[in-house]
């Protein structure tokens, strides 16, 4: 079962590509995309991974969480299910 990821802490410049490319070396990236503001179109410097499965996963979270990429010390741990309002 895939498990979802969020990653914090993004550069501007930071793109889902660059999620892509840093993920998969820990295993299958099912997803992954930058969130950006939709009147800006600016990233709002944070993201969603999707891992095929929880193991990769969890191996993810502890050899990214605290890393860098463009500058900025991510954070990475398990998303958590939109709150309602």
């Amino acid at each position: 079962m895939a498990t979802k990821l969020y990653v914090g802490n993004l550069s501007g410049q930071t793109t889902s590509d660059d999620l892509n490319e840093l993920f998969s070396t820990k295993g299958t990236v099912t997803s992954a995309a930058v969130v950006n503001d939709r009147d800006t179109g600016m990233s709002r410097g944070f993201g969603f991974v999707e891992m095929a499965n929880s193991s990769e996963a969890t191996a993810a979270i502890g050899s990214i969480n605290g890393t860098e990429l463009h500058g900025r010390s991510l954070t990475v741990n398990e998303a958590r299910s939109k709150e309602r309002r």
